[in-house]
């Protein structure tokens, strides 16, 4: 059976600083504490989770790849 636990936790850990971000990004004009976001370092940390989960994906694509190759071998 294949373990997608790994990528899977990188996928949500990526989708909360994806979360956050959004979240401080939408309080700007808003709340006070808007008024002190850094919209260069959001967009970059909105990158990161974005290049994030695109590498947490291929790791479980190559997991499946490797998984189907082993059923394919034995079967």
């Amino acid at each position: 059976m294949i373990d997608f636990s790994v990528p899977l936790a990188g996928m949500h850990q990526a989708e909360a600083q994806l979360n956050q971000t959004g979240s401080r990004v939408a309080g700007i004009g808003v709340t006070p504490a808007g008024d002190n976001v850094d919209l260069s370092a959001e967009m970059i940390a909105m990158m990161q989770a974005r290049n994030n989960f695109a590498a947490n994906t291929k790791v479980a694509q190559a997991e499946d790849q490797v998984t189907q190759s082993l059923l394919h071998l034995l079967g």
